[in-house]
């Protein structure tokens, strides 16, 4: 896996445009996670900020060509994250919205993860 280091200034930068949000970084493999609660909706790596997404957001990444998140880059797969545009993460409002909604995705992935209550059967 290549290196996904992040500048301290890009770091602050993301951080500070998400003050709105509620969002803590936390390093993650020379890259930064992002965080809202307990629910992990981003990265940053490389001076690049990428956001969850899900078939309820994506169309507004397509929409900008945005490039998915590809950590592996000898490999075919990619991860459900894709770069911000510069100008969302320019402007705090949006990126908040922006932000908001990959939230929304972490949560109903959250939910799906979470087992469901077994029925007892007598």
């Amino acid at each position: 896996m290549r290196t996904l280091r992040v500048s301290p200034g890009f770091k602050a930068f993301v951080l500070d445009q998400l003050a709105d949000v509620g969002v803590a970084g936390r390093p993650m493999f020379g890259g930064v996670g992002l965080y809202h609660d307990d629910l992990f909706f981003g990265i940053i790596a490389n001076d690049v900020l990428y956001l969850k997404v899900d078939d309820l957001n994506r169309a507004d990444y397509q929409a900008v060509d945005s490039s998915p998140f590809r950590p592996y880059p000898d490999r075919a797969g990619t991860m459900e994250y894709f770069a911000v545009p510069v100008e969302i993460l320019e402007s705090a409002p949006e990126l908040g919205r922006w932000a908001a909604k990959s939230i929304a995705v972490a949560g109903r992935a959250a939910e799906c993860r979470k087992p469901r209550a077994r029925r007892r059967t007598r």
